[in-house]
């Protein structure tokens, strides 16, 4: 097996994306431990970029169970990156669950499912991490729901029966 790592201190996303579909792969294939999984993985938080890439791929192919299973190293490792974590599986955990009303409108139920996935996918490893963190930023994210949105803009607010799906799905992660 070639290793396969980064040669790039800053990869970009995309290449984040690829190096994450790939290693999964490997473990999935059983070519990689939970612990070098995790270690690797822990390397590619270390950016920005390579944090947004992980998470894009891992929470939305339905084929990587990483995030499933949630090996212990790897929830080791996404615990000592703290509110960086956080932050990023809660707002996915936000847009995917308001991204489950829009194609519900439009009778997308390929792409709800994917939503709702994802969504449950965050849920699950949410109450994984810090407590304290997970329940700060939920809080943060009620108080400002009503200033959230759609765009990246937020020029686009959430309407009620998106912040009322949303608020039903955070009284999930404390189940």
């Amino acid at each position: 097996m070639e290793k396969k790592t980064i040669n790039k201190l800053k990869p970009s996303f995309t290449q984040s994306i690829n190096v994450a579909k790939q290693w999964c792969n490997d473990w999935e294939d059983e070519l990689l431990s939970d612990e070098v999984l995790a270690d690797r993985i822990a390397e590619l938080l270390k950016t920005q970029n390579g944090t947004r890439g992980f998470f894009a791929y891992a929470l939305s192919d339905i084929s990587c169970t990483l995030l499933d299973k949630k090996p212990f190293p790897l929830i080791f490792k996404l615990r000592e990156e703290g509110e960086k974590i956080v932050d990023i599986v809660v707002k996915n955990f936000i847009m995917s669950s308001a991204q489950v009303i829009n194609h519900q409108r439009e009778q997308n139920t390929s792409y709800e499912a994917i939503s709702s996935n994802i969504s449950d996918r965050c849920i699950d490893l949410l109450r994984e991490l810090d407590t304290k963190l997970v329940t700060s930023k939920v809080k943060e994210i009620i108080r400002n729901l009503d200033n959230m949105g759609n765009s990246f803009d937020h020029s686009i607010n959430y309407d009620e029966e998106q912040k009322k799906f949303i608020k039903n799905k955070i009284n999930q992660i404390c189940n």
